[in-house]
């Protein structure tokens, strides 16, 4: 075990200070990643404000990228140097019916998270990006394409999986009509995929004035949701729906809007329960999805992706000074579109 410098909250609700704790040293098959950037997502706000007392203190971050500075005597894939990124899990079983078919996300004995999951290795629980270094599986470290900036790599290591996987399951590609509710955090980055992978595009916002900046996005249409007459007039227009916004909504116009066949994601976590009419799903033989991110292939495959059409999300970058300044502007969703924390300042 070695020390690094993480920024914890000592309890649920506490400020984030500097604090010192203890990494793994390498196994043979893992690689040490000084960590450059790190993204603040949604769940770490609601992690750190109102996470499990036992789980404290918290580091979070699970939007990384950074260099690897040592390697393990079984590492193939990397070499002291590299620029890599590390997302959401960190490991899994291994051995199951999904790891085995490369979706470890839906590991059948949960996989571990990169911060409050239970470490399986070291013992105790898992800590995040939120600091200096990280010490991970080689098969967890995704290689960064060549030209991406790496503080726009991080937030795709959450907001671009999570809406990638979705749009490449669900058929998103010439010749069909992609909907994305909500152009933040998420939003934004799945409004770029969608237009990147053919499909006609269409933002659904509650405000007006994102309209221009979802149009700049990729989005060929703009619907403004609030409007009863606009949203009645995408009845059967879409052939999968993007629902990003992790807010409780009125799910019924959305289902209305769907095509024949067609399918509602639901990305984002609302809070609660949903009330769903079970007619909005008979008529017209609708589906209703959920997904929260992506096995090992479909992050290689999303970044591949992303490096083959210079998607990376838009950033504020702020240096550690600025991390309670951060947190709280998001928390006011004071933000265009993710926050980036430069871990070197």
């Amino acid at each position: 075990m070695h020390d690094v410098i993480g920024y914890a909250a000592a309890s649920p609700g506490a400020d984030l200070a500097p604090w010192t704790f203890a990494r793994r040293d390498p196994r043979p098959q893992d690689v040490v990643v000084r960590i450059t950037h790190c993204g603040i997502c949604a769940t770490d706000l609601h992690a750190v404000g109102a996470g499990n007392p036992d789980d404290f203190p918290l580091v979070a971050g699970h939007e990384i990228t950074g260099v690897v500075t040592g390697t393990g005597s079984e590492v193939t894939r990397f070499a002291v140097g590299d620029p890599v990124a590390v997302g959401n899990i960190v490991d899994s079983c291994g051995k199951c019916v999904e790891c085995r078919a490369g979706r470890e996300n839906d590991c059948a004995e949960f996989p571990t998270l990169t911060y409050g999951g239970a470490d399986h290795v070291s013992g105790g629980v898992t800590k995040g990006g939120f600091s200096t270094e990280y010490v991970v599986d080689e098969r967890f470290a995704h290689r960064i394409p060549d030209g991406l900036d790496p503080a726009g790599v991080a937030p795709l290591m959450c907001a671009g999986i999570t809406t990638y996987a979705p749009l490449r399951r669900f058929g998103a590609g010439p010749g069909t009509r992609v909907g994305i509710v909500g152009v933040g955090g998420l939003g934004h980055v799945a409004i770029k995929l969608a237009h990147a992978m053919g499909a006609e595009t269409v933002a659904f916002t509650t405000s007006e004035a994102k309209a221009d900046a979802a149009r700049a996005l990729g989005a060929d249409d703009v619907v403004l949701s609030t409007d009863a007459a606009a949203m009645a007039a995408q009845a059967r227009r879409f052939d999968l729906i993007l629902d990003t916004t992790g807010v409780a909504l009125d799910l019924a116009p959305y289902f209305a809007a769907l095509a024949v066949d067609g399918t509602l994601c639901l990305v984002g976590i609302p809070p609660g329960e949903l009330t769903i009419d079970p007619m909005s799903l008979i008529v017209g033989e609708k589906r209703l999805a959920g997904t929260g991110s992506g096995g090992i292939p479909s992050t290689r495959e999303m970044l591949e992706f992303c490096g083959e059409h210079g998607i990376t999300a838009d950033v504020e970058v702020v240096g550690t000074d600025r991390i309670a300044e951060a947190m709280a502007r998001l928390g006011r969703n004071d933000v265009r579109f993710r926050f980036v924390i430069d871990m070197s300042v």
